[in-house]
């Protein structure tokens, strides 16, 4: 056996193996079989990236990219931009795009990528520089039927069009259909951006129908406003749901009354940040997970709801806008309290189903109206909720385990026909 270097089995990872593994052992699957393939990422990758910087310093920068398989079909995940970003980190994302496009079957296998930088400390140009470097430097194991980005944390569509560019300059003719998440006027799809939110409501949605309660009248809060928070929250309140919090970086606002979310939306525009907005209460955002609501959408980062606080969340159902927000800890603490917990590999698997879409139009060519492209998530989000409840019911498990072993019997199953190549 030859072990995955930097010790694969710790950390974020480990607790991500350990979620895998529990899956396969009620699936009855074989951890010397071909189960144990999947323990494994299939490929990493470690960049260093000499950059010279505005004030003619040279920094060099670490990056990241690894991919966890390509079984179903090329790679798929996003790219990060954070301080804190490491390689157990991004193995574990990976892991999880790989689960995550296989429970809603999709052709794509699960990758993740990150580069050490903050972008908030960095100009324009800079930030270029970064981008198209690391490109070139991971080139090799790009492309449409290799390995196809996305946006993530602190990266967006402009740094998706320069990934495009440096790798189209490289190729020599344009290649749309290497990254997704792009703007529309260079091969993005329509309603991409708002898809990882729209696939949060869909989901709030099917568990209401599931759990049989008037999602209009429900109270939700929502941790992290960015791009999936706000949209989760501006298409749930146009369904009637009063939203009571929702939170940024730096602190939270609550009105038990319900905020006015399209205010809040311009305040921030306005304003960069919540703290001031008015007709609000000023709270923290870890207070904001222990808020009296119906459903609480965590759509900040990993490990916010922990062993330290699930005791104190008093939501009904909590809907997973982030990944991994929520530790193996606490996931016992809210399974003894009854809390439904729809995962971050179902909750939030809009962004990578629009994202296919996207992949699918540039490829060729013809690209779909936006209502077109909602009409079509649904018709892949609803079926894929219902096989996570079936298996949730027949295995009689929560439905993180039933969707993780929805997700390992695809990949299983697909290995197996294809066969081990040696």
């Amino acid at each position: 056996m030859i072990d995955v270097p930097g010790s694969v089995e710790s950390g974020l990872y480990e607790a991500t193996m350990a979620r895998f593994d529990r899956a396969a052992q009620l699936l009855g699957l074989d951890h010397q079989g071909v189960y144990k393939i999947i323990r494994y990422p299939m490929r990493e990758v470690t960049v260093y990236l000499p950059v010279h910087m505005d004030d003619g310093r040279f920094e060099v920068f670490t990056g990241y990219r690894v991919q966890h398989s390509i079984a179903r079909g090329p790679a798929k995940g996003g790219i990060r931009f954070t301080p804190d970003v490491n390689l157990d980190e991004v193995r574990a994302l990976a892991a999880w795009m790989t689960m995550k496009c296989a429970v809603v079957n999709i052709p794509f296998g699960g990758a993740k990528g990150g580069v050490k930088c903050d972008p908030h400390q960095l100009s324009q140009r800079e930030l270029e520089k970064i981008t198209r470097r690391y490109t070139a430097e991971i080139l090799e194991i790009l492309g449409p039927e290799k390995d196809v980005p996305a946006p993530d944390m602190n990266t967006n569509e402009q740094v998706m069009a320069w990934i495009m560019d440096t790798y189209s300059m490289h190729a020599r003719q344009t290649v749309t259909a290497v990254v997704t998440g792009k703007p529309a006027s260079l091969g993005g799809s329509r309603g991409r951006r708002e898809a990882t939110g729209r696939g949060v409501m869909i989901m709030c949605q099917q568990a209401s129908k599931w759990l049989n309660f008037d999602l209009s009248k429900s109270r939700i809060a929502v941790q992290g406003f960015g791009n999936v928070g706000s949209i989760s929250a501006n298409l749930l309140q146009k369904l009637g749901c009063r939203i009571v919090a929702v939170s940024d970086i730096q602190s939270g606002i609550y009105n038990e009354n319900g905020l006015d979310i399209n205010g809040v939306i311009a305040y921030i525009k306005q304003n960069k940040f919540l703290k001031g907005y008015p007709e609000a209460q000023e709270v923290d955002n870890k207070s904001l997970l222990e808020v009296d609501c119906d459903i609480l959408i965590p759509a900040a980062t990993e490990d916010q709801i922990t062993a330290a606080n699930a005791g104190r969340i008093q939501a009904k159902v909590i809907c997973e806008g982030a990944n991994g927000p929520t530790s193996l800890e606490a996931e016992k603490i809210l399974d003894e309290k009854g809390v439904v917990v729809i995962p971050d590999i179902l909750a939030n698997a809009g962004g990578v189903t629009v994202s296919y879409f996207e992949w699918v139009q540039d490829r060729m060519g013809y690209f779909w109206r936006e209502d077109v492209v909602n009409e079509r998530l649904e018709d892949v989000l609803v079926p894929s909720f219902l096989e996570v409840v079936d298996y949730s019911q027949r295995y009689h498990v929560n439905l993180r385990t039933a969707a993780y072993m929805l997700g390992i019997q695809r990949v299983v199953d697909t290995i197996q026909l294809r066969g081990l190549y040696a």
